[in-house]
């Protein structure tokens, strides 16, 4: 809820303010940032919805209007969730074989649709606990001090805006 350019959160004993393009300020904790995009909403609420799509992270938060635009997470929620969904299914691969020795087809009919069930299940959270991440960590233009910066694309009408924080970091 935004009144007044406060942010109330979902216990309301925490207030932090605003600003003018949507860059809330004050104390963030990761692990509850962490908890909130894992849960699939805005680090800084914890209740509008991060994504407006399946993993297409929304401009700003609906509920605080929170900018989440500038998350960078390029790459690495599917190496995570690779990175997790392969100890598991190597596990009970492992535990399944020890246990029943089945065949082949077996194995690729069980494990080979489960692992994608598994991967597509595990991305979004992923990506919004590194969403989430990059939130508390005040990266990638996160910063509530950093100024938006103009870089020139590569085409005519390509250029950008980065928020660059005081210290230089994009």
């Amino acid at each position: 809820m935004v009144s007044a350019g406060i942010i109330k959160t979902m216990n309301d004993t925490e207030l932090a303010t605003l600003k003018s393009d949507g860059r809330a300020t004050g104390e963030r904790f990761v692990g509850r940032s962490l908890l909130r995009g894992a849960g699939l909403r805005c680090p800084a609420c914890g209740t509008g919805s991060m994504f407006r799509r399946y993993l297409k992270v929304a401009d700003a938060c609906p509920s605080c209007a929170e900018a989440l635009h500038h998350h960078r997470a390029d790459d690495a929620p599917p190496y995570f969730t690779i990175f997790i969904v392969g100890h598991i299914i190597v596990s009970l691969v492992l535990s399944v074989e020890m246990a029943y020795r089945p065949a082949l087809w077996v194995h690729g009919a069980i494990w080979l649709p489960l692992t994608v069930i598994l991967s597509l299940l595990f991305l979004p959270p992923v990506k919004g606990a590194l969403v989430g991440l990059q939130w508390a960590l005040l990266m990638h233009g996160f910063d509530p001090n950093a100024e938006e910066e103009f870089v020139p694309g590569g085409a005519p009408g390509e250029e950008e805006f980065h928020a660059v924080s005081d210290d230089g970091r994009a």
